[in-house]
C-alpha cells in the first residue's frame, strides 16, 4: 500500500470541521507495522511487564467509568502474559477525536481508542480505523453483542466499531419529592402526563430552594432533543436531507420553550446530573451511564430514585449514544491484535457485567445479565433494568448528526437560544437547517463513495 509522505492536517480537521475528507492512499486495516506511525508516548511500563507488547488506549471516561475502566485494564494485564495495557485519559469524546486527529497528523497515534458514533463515522471517512471482521473468532463471536448495538458499528457489512459504554436517555426521578406532590410512584406515561404533574409539584421547595421539574443540557443537550424529535413524529434528518426546520421538530422545541418561559417549570443548566442530586429538579431525561453514580448520591443525600421509559408524544423512542471500541487502522500489526484482545477480554460476561455494575451503561454482552451479581442487581434494583428494557425503542440519531460534522454542536447551539434567548423554535431552526444543509452538501459525496 501507497502510504502518503504527509498527512495533510487540514483535510483531517476539515473531517472534523466541515470540508474534504479523504487522505489520498490510506486504505483502512491495510497498514503495516513500519508505516511510519509511531505509538503514543505514557507512562513508563512497569517492570514486570516489560516484555509484553504495549497497547496504548485513548479514552473518555472520568469518575466511576474511568476508575472502572482502569481497573478492567489491570485485571486483563494479571489475567496473560502477553500485552500490557495502558489506559490514558482524554478528557470528553471531543476532546478524544480531536487529540486522535492532532495524533495522526503527528504520526503518534494510540492503538485502541473509545469513540462516538459521530467521531468513529469520521473516521472511517478517513480510512483511519482497521476493520475488525478478521478478529472475530473463538474467543469472541459476532453474537456475543446485542445485535442492535453492533449493527449500529456496521458499514459496508463490515464491523468498525464495537460496542462497550453504550446508552440511551432514560427518564430518572425523585421518588421522595413526588411522594411530597402527592404524585404516583412511577413515571409518566405522556409528556402531557408530565405536564400536569409539574403543576402540582410547583411550589416545592428544598432547603429552601424552589424544586423545578426539569433542566436542559447545555452542552450536548441535541442527544436528549433528539428524542423529543422523534417523540413529536419528526426528525432531525431523513437522510441527508435535513427535517429539523419541519412542524414536528419546531413543536417540540416550542413545547420546551414554553415549559420554561410561560410554565416557568424548566430551565436549562451547566449540568443537570448534579442539580437532581442536588434536588434542584424533580425529573431529568439524560444518560443511563450516570446512573450508578445518581443512585450513590441519593442514598447519601437521603432521598430515593426512580428511573423509568422517557415518555411519549405522538410517539414513544430514544436514541442509543455512549462510546465503543475502535482500533486504530495505522497501529502495527502486532498492537492491533493485541488490542483486540482487550476487547475480547471487556467482553466476557464477567467483565461486561462488572462495566454495567459499576457505571450504569447498558449490558452491550446480553449473556453478562446472567452473571451472578448483575443478576442480583436486575433482580432487585428495578431502575438498573430500565435501559435494557427500553432497547426495544432505541435506535441510532439521525444520519445528520454523525456525518455532518459540528452539527452536534449547530443543533445545541440553537436549542440554548430556545432555552435561554426566549427565541421561537421556529426561527432557530430555520436558522440551524441552512447550517446543516450547507454541511450536508459538503460531506454528501464522501458518504455516498463510502456507503
Amino acid at each position: 500500500m501507497t502510504i502518503p509522505a504527509r498527512l495533510s492536517r487540514r483535510s483531517l480537521l476539515v473531517a472534523s470541521g466541515g470540508a474534504a475528507l479523504a487522505l489520498t492512499g490510506c486504505g483502512g486495516g491495510k497498514a503495516a507495522g513500519d508505516n511510519g506511525f509511531a505509538q503514543a508516548t505514557g507512562n513508563k511500563v512497569p517492570q514486570r511487564y516489560a516484555k509484553r507488547t504495549r497497547v496504548v488506549v485513548w479514552h473518555a471516561y472520568a469518575a466511576k467509568p474511568g476508575a472502572a475502566l482502569n481497573e478492567l485494564a489491570k485485571r486483563f494485564n494479571e489475567s496473560q502474559s502477553d500485552v500490557y495495557v495502558e489506559t490514558q485519559f482524554q478528557g470528553s469524546y471531543d476532546d478524544v477525536t480531536q487529540k486522535v486527529t492532532a495524533a495522526v497528523q503527528a504520526r503518534k497515534i494510540p492503538d485502541l481508542v473509545t469513540l462516538s458514533a459521530p467521531a468513529w463515522h469520521t473516521f472511517y471517512l478517513n480510512d483511519l480505523l482497521e476493520p475488525l471482521d478478521g478478529y472475530f473468532g473463538a474467543g469472541l463471536q459476532r453474537t456475543a453483542y446485542h445485535p442492535e448495538l453492533l449493527s449500529e458499528g456496521v458499514l459496508k457489512d463490515k464491523v468498525w466499531w464495537v460496542p462497550f459504554a453504550r446508552s440511551t436517555p432514560i427518564f430518572y426521578y425523585n421518588k421522595t419529592l413526588f411522594a411530597k406532590a402527592g404524585l404516583p410512584d412511577r413515571g409518566p406515561a405522556t409528556w402531557d402526563e408530565w405536564r400536569g404533574w409539574a403543576k402540582q409539584l410547583k411550589g416545592l421547595k428544598v432547603k429552601g430552594k424552589q424544586v423545578k421539574m426539569e433542566a436542559y443540557q447545555k452542552i450536548d443537550g441535541h442527544w436528549q432533543f433528539q428524542g423529543s424529535v422523534w417523540q413529536w413524529g419528526g426528525a432531525y434528518s431523513d437522510g441527508l436531507d435535513i427535517r429539523i426546520d419541519q412542524d414536528p421538530a419546531v413543536a417540540a422545541g416550542e413545547w420546551q420553550r414554553k415549559l420554561i418561559f410561560d410554565d416557568k417549570v424548566a430551565y436549562m443548566s451547566d449540568s443537570p446530573p448534579v442539580d437532581l442530586q442536588n434536588q434542584l429538579i424533580a425529573t431529568l431525561v439524560t444518560s443511563t451511564g450516570g446512573l450508578q453514580g445518581t443512585t450513590e448520591a441519593a442514598q447519601k443525600a437521603g432521598w430515593e430514585l426512580g428511573t423509568a421509559f422517557v415518555p411519549k408524544k405522538d410517539k414513544q423512542a430514544v436514541p442509543t449514544g455512549g462510546g465503543g471500541f475502535g482500533i486504530m487502522a495505522y497501529a502495527g500489526k502486532e498492537r492491533k491484535q493485541a488490542a483486540w484482545a482487550f476487547i475480547e477480554y471487556c467482553a466476557k460476561p464477567a467483565s461486561a457485567a462488572y462495566w454495567a455494575l459499576q457505571t450504569g451503561y447498558l449490558p452491550v454482552v446480553p449473556a453478562a445479565t446472567k452473571e451472578p451479581d448483575l443478576a442480583k442487581r436486575l433482580a432487585a434494583d428495578p431502575s438498573f433494568s430500565t435501559a435494557t428494557k427500553q432497547l426495544a425503542i432505541a435506535r441510532k440519531a439521525d444520519d445528520v448528526t454523525l456525518w455532518v460534522p459540528n452539527a452536534d454542536v449547530m443543533i445545541y447551539t440553537g436549542l440554548q437560544k430556545i432555552w435561554t434567548d426566549n427565541q421561537p423554535a421556529g426561527t432557530v431552526f430555520a436558522d440551524v437547517a441552512s447550517q446543516l444543509r450547507k454541511g450536508a452538501d459538503k460531506v454528501r459525496k464522501a458518504v455516498e463513495k463510502h456507503v
